[in-house]
C-alpha cells in the first residue's frame, strides 16, 4: 500500500499542472452548485415552514430527489443540456437543494410558538420575527443542512467527469479506464480530504452555534 501511495505521489508530481487545474474546476463547480442551492433552498424551506400543508408536498418532492443516484441525475441532464460543466452544475444543484430545504424547514418549525407570540407581543412584524427570531434559532439546523449538502456535492462532483464536466473525477475515470490504481488515487484522495475538511469545519460551526444558542437561552 505504501508503495502504491508513493507511485501515486510520483504521478502527481509529474502531472501537477493538470491536477491543480482539475482541483480548481472541482472546487468551482462545487461552490457554484452549493451557492445556487442555498439561494433556492433557503427561501423554499422558509416558505414550506410557514405554509405547512402545501409546503409538505414540496418537502416530499425534493426529498424524493435524494433517492435518485447522483450518476443517474447527471445522465438525465445530458440529453437536454449536452455534456460539459453545465449539466453537472444543474445535477449537483438539484442534489444539494433537498438537505438545505429540509434542514431549514425543520429548524423554522422547531422554533417554540411561545417565542413567536412573545415577539408579536413586542410589536414585531412577520419579517422582523423571521430575521430576528426564527432564522437565528434555526441557524444550527440550517448549517447542518449545508454541511450535508456540501459533503455530498464535493463527493458527487467526481461524477461530472463522466459527462465531460472535468474536476478531480478525470483522474478516477482515467485510472479506471487504464486499470491504474495510482491514477485513481490522485483523484480520490484529494476528494476524500476535501469532504473531510468540509465535514469537520461545518460540524464544528454547527456545534458552536448550538452551544451559543443553548447558553443564550
Amino acid at each position: 500500500m505504501i508503495s502504491l501511495l508513493f507511485e501515486a505521489y510520483q504521478y502527481f508530481l509529474a502531472n501537477q499542472s493538470r491536477f491543480w487545474a482539475a482541483t480548481t474546476q472541482h472546487l468551482w463547480i462545487s461552490s457554484v452548485a452549493l451557492a445556487i442551492s442555498l439561494v433556492a433552498g433557503l427561501p423554499l424551506g422558509i416558505w414550506a415552514a410557514h405554509q405547512v400543508r402545501i409546503g409538505q408536498w414540496a418537502i416530499n418532492a425534493f426529498g424524493a430527489l435524494r433517492l435518485v443516484p447522483s450518476l443517474a441525475i447527471l445522465f438525465l441532464m445530458q440529453p437536454y443540456l449536452g455534456i460539459g460543466a453545465l449539466p453537472a452544475l444543474v445535477a449537483l444543484t438539484l442534489l444539494a437543494i433537498p438537505p438545505i430545504l429540509i434542514a431549514t424547514y425543520a429548524g423554522i418549525r422547531a422554533v417554540d410558538g411561545g417565542v413567536r407570540e412573545a415577539a408579536r407581543g413586542m410589536g414585531m412584524t412577520a419579517a422582523q420575527i423571521l430575521w430576528r427570531v426564527e432564522l437565528p434559532l434555526a441557524l444550527p439546523s440550517i448549517v447542518g443542512g449545508v454541511r450535508t449538502a456540501a459533503v455530498e456535492v464535493i463527493a458527487s462532483a467526481t461524477l461530472a467527469a463522466f459527462i465531460g464536466g472535468g474536476g478531480l473525477g478525470i483522474f478516477i475515470t482515467r485510472g479506471y479506464a487504464l486499470f491504474d490504481t495510482r491514477i485513481m488515487l490522485v483523484g480520490a484522495i484529494p476528494v476524500a480530504l476535501l469532504a473531510l475538511v468540509i465535514e469537520l469545519a461545518l460540524g464544528w460551526t454547527q456545534r458552536r452555534l448550538a452551544s451559543n444558542l443553548g447558553a443564550a437561552t
